[in-house]
């Protein structure tokens, strides 16, 4: 019988939630009608990334229907994510890539957000996951838990974070956690080409 570590990490585990999310991410990309693929005009460009935000929850996040909160506040979350991926003028820098067409134009800018979309969804799921284990342990399995992580992927941890008595992955197991899927991705990742 797995321990409930080992569960954890096999839930949180990149074939559970970052593949999963990236292919479904994909799928709407691919299953995403854009009107044109060169946007001129402001409104329609807020119109194409706010239509594309409703269909990329709805595929990635597996609802049945879209949910909307409305244009301006569905374009709001769009300038969010724009700006964590172009900077603090993203939407501006995203309109003009659109426009000309550069940078791969519309697509590469509905990509870029599909990406990002996924990339928030895989953090939130794999933090409530681990706050939800963390949070129904006992001081001794935490303190156990530490030391099991320790056993199975110390070696795999940078020296400074082990050394002595690892008292920094003791005391942030929590967080370490929340960072395990992405060693396991690159560890998955050496070796490729």
């Amino acid at each position: 019988m797995p321990s409930k570590l080992e569960q954890l990490l096999n839930s949180i585990h990149p074939a559970k939630t970052s593949e999963q999310l990236n292919m479904r991410a994909d799928e709407a990309l691919n299953t995403f009608e854009f009107d044109s693929a060169l946007i001129t005009d402001w409104n329609q460009f807020r119109l194409c990334l706010t239509r594309f935000l409703n269909h990329g929850e709805q595929k990635m996040l597996l609802l049945r229907r879209q949910c909307s909160g409305g244009t301006n506040f569905d374009w709001g979350r769009c300038c969010q994510i724009l700006m964590r991926v172009y900077g603090p003028n993203g939407e501006k820098t995203a309109f003009e890539i659109a426009r000309t067409g550069n940078e791969g134009g519309l697509y590469a800018v509905v990509r870029k957000i599909a990406l990002s979309m996924a990339e928030r969804f895989i953090d939130n799921e794999i933090n409530a996951k681990v706050n939800t284990y963390w949070n129904n342990l006992s001081v001794e399995e935490k303190l156990n838990a530490s030391q099991e992580y320790l056993d199975k992927f110390g070696h795999l941890l940078p020296s400074e974070l082990t050394e002595g008595s690892a008292a920094r992955i003791r005391a942030g197991l929590p967080k370490v956690l929340r960072e395990h899927h992405r060693l396991i991705e690159r560890l998955g990742r050496v070796g490729r080409v």
